[in-house]
């Protein structure tokens, strides 16, 4: 859980720094952004096939190379000499990096007893969720009071001890055997261009204006050929990198969809929100990202409580719970305007985290349900690239959506102005008469006071769209609804006594070790009828 929460932390914490890593390294801002894309991109190519490698490596070796190699990229981050070397030192971060989540997830899985995954799903929840709020706050502190290096040297002592405990504590189980020399290279081939190129058009498309850039078009026609030759080949190959079969199970795949649209909402919130108190609320970066924090309380105080009542009720109903809050929390904050206080948004963030906590859980838990044991390390794979790809997806639109929208609405403010309303033009007088007052003459007394009005007309038009937003994000959390049907839910077992779980947590003996018994009990049979 260490190395998860590591890994997920660092995919956020560096944003709110790319200014001062830019003004460092001797780049534009726009060039600092490669720092984030360069992570999201590598990471998300190994995601997906991480099941793949643990059969290939083993799940221990694969875990402890992925930490030391997460943990020696992170201490180059925080050398590196220039913006290249930062950026190439992130790819290889993102690549170490990329199998952490769902390889704990499988862990977990497997460790607890099928009764007992809501438990399990709580506490990994509890690093899935909290990292992602607590990202941009220790991010904007660490380089406020220290330095940008501070942030990647935060993982070395965090690495290390997490290498200790797997070394002393995981084990690969039985059924894992290690398919050495059996690689899909078109598979990781085809993998790498479709899934990377999607992620570097979902980062990069609103600042290339989209498809009217011939650079996005380029990434958009290799997403496509990259994915579906993917699909092609990983259905027709005997060993996949990634087993697209498993989503034949129908819990499964509406698992992914769900989580992906989760992964949307979460990942939209966590940029807008700070920006709507940064741009029209004057907040800090600090200050903004802080105001997150309310969300994470919620999460870490009910999150043990919905892992409970997984376990003890049908799941399905607590994610209609979850589903409702979270949607009135987005209409909640679609009522917020310019005047808003700080307890405005602390309950609606409060009542956001447990919402989320009322969705994640269960839907981890139901989702992998009835996966077998052997193909767990492919299905949590597939199941977090998805929640990440959401997230990517939620973050492209709603800050397009943000955009346009702005733009029309401060269209339609400036047109009402020009349409003489009397208010306007008395705000206009009194503001040129203010200037007058301060010594400025007649012209730049009305340029200041057209200035003002513009200003203002931005400021309202901006808010308008943000309200629009979290509107919409409200929208999204009902859609889903719908949707919890699809989820097959079996009443679980009854709990069975702590010796039972004990036995079950036993090493199973391998496939060679059984044939051997076997073959003892033979001979020891011959040896009896002989005699």
């Amino acid at each position: 859980m260490l190395a998860t929460f590591m890994e997920v932390l660092d995919t956020t914490v560096v944003n709110v720094s790319i200014p001062h890593i830019a003004g460092n390294l001797a780049a534009t801002n726009e060039e600092g952004t490669w720092v984030v894309t360069s992570y999201l991109v590598s990471n998300a190519v190994v995601l997906p096939i991480s099941g793949w490698l643990a059969r290939y490596m083993g799940r221990k070796r694969l875990l402890l190379t992925c930490v030391a190699g997460f943990t020696l990229t992170s201490l180059c981050c925080g050398l590196a000499a220039s913006l290249p070397q930062l950026i190439i030192f992130r790819v290889l971060q993102g690549l170490t990096g990329g199998g952490l989540q769902p390889l704990a997830q499988a862990i977990l899985l497997e460790t607890f007893p099928k009764e007992r995954h809501g438990h399990a799903m709580a506490a990994f929840g509890i690093g899935i969720l909290l990292a992602p709020i607590l990202g941009p706050t220790l991010g904007g502190w660490i380089t406020d009071n220290y330095t940008w290096r501070w942030i990647f040297y935060l993982n070395l002592p965090v690495g290390a001890v997490s290498m200790v405990l797997m070394n002393r504590f995981v084990f690969d189980p039985h059924y894992i055997k290690h398919d050495g020399g059996k690689v899909d290279l078109w598979g990781i081939g085809f993998l790498a261009l479709g899934i990377g190129s999607l992620q570097i058009l979902l980062d990069t498309g609103e600042r290339k204006d989209w498809f009217s850039s011939p650079y996005i078009r380029t990434f958009a026609i290799l997403c496509v050929i990259g994915l579906v030759a993917l699909i092609i080949r990983e259905l027709m190959t005997d060993h996949p990198v990634v087993d697209l079969r498993v989503l034949k199970n129908r819990s499964f795949a509406a698992g992914v969809f769900l989580i992906s649209m989760l992964g949307f909402v979460l990942y939209a919130s966590l940029v807008l929100l700070p920006l709507y108190l940064q741009t029209l609320m004057g907040y800090p970066a600090y200050n903004s990202g802080l105001a997150l924090s309310p969300r994470g309380i919620g999460a870490l105080l009910f999150t043990p409580l919905a892992g409970h009542l997984t376990t003890k009720t049908d799941p399905r109903r607590i994610l209609v719970v979850g589903l409702v809050l979270g949607s009135i929390t987005m209409f909640q904050l679609s009522g917020l305007n310019l005047y808003a206080g700080f307890w405005d948004i602390f309950w609606a963030q409060v009542l956001q985290g447990v919402a989320l906590s009322c969705l994640f859980i269960p839907l981890m838990t139901l989702a992998v349900a009835r996966i077998p044991s052997q193909k767990m390390g492919n299905a949590t794979s597939i199941f977090n690239l998805m929640r990440n790809i959401g997230g990517s997806v939620g973050i492209a639109i709603m800050t397009t959506f943000l955009s346009r929208r702005t733009q029309l609405h401060q269209n339609h403010l400036i047109a009402n102005v020009r349409a003489g309303d009397i208010e306007t033009w008395r705000y206009l007088a009194g503001l040129r008469a203010h200037f007058h007052s301060l010594g400025a003459d007649n012209v730049t007394a009305s340029r200041k006071a057209l200035g003002a009005v513009y200003g203002l007309l931005q400021q309202h038009a901006a808010m308008l769209a943000f309200v629009e937003a979290f509107w919409l994000m409200g929208v999204v959390f009902l859609l889903m609804l719908p949707f919890l049907p699809l989820l097959q839910y079996f009443k679980r077992p009854q709990p069975r006594t702590d010796a039972e779980i004990k036995l079950a947590a036993l090493p199973k003996p391998s496939d060679d070790e059984l044939d051997a018994l076997e073959r003892d009990a033979q001979e020891e049979e011959s040896h009896l009828i002989v005699h």
